[in-house]
C-alpha cells in the first residue's frame, strides 16, 4: 500500500462516522461534509491504486 491509498481509507472511514454523527444529531451539514470526505477519499485511495499498478507495471517492463 502506498501513501495515497492509506491516507485515502482513512478519509473515507472518517467520512463514514462524520455522516453517521450528523444522522444521530439530525445535522444535514455533517451528514453531507461525510459524504464528500467519504468520496474524497475514495478518489484519493483509487489515484493510489493507480499508482501501484504503475509502479507493478514498470517493474515487470524492467525485468523482460
Amino acid at each position: 500500500m502506498n501513501k495515497d491509498q492509506v491516507k485515502g481509507t482513512v478519509k473515507n472511514i472518517a467520512g463514514k462516522v462524520q455522516q453517521e454523527a450528523g444522522k444521530l444529531i439530525g445535522s444535514k451539514e455533517q451528514q453531507a461534509k461525510g459524504e464528500l470526505k467519504q468520496i474524497l477519499g475514495q478518489a484519493e485511495k483509487r489515484a493510489g491504486d493507480a499508482e501501484e499498478v504503475i509502479k507493478h507495471a514498470n517493474q515487470a517492463a524492467s525485468h523482460h
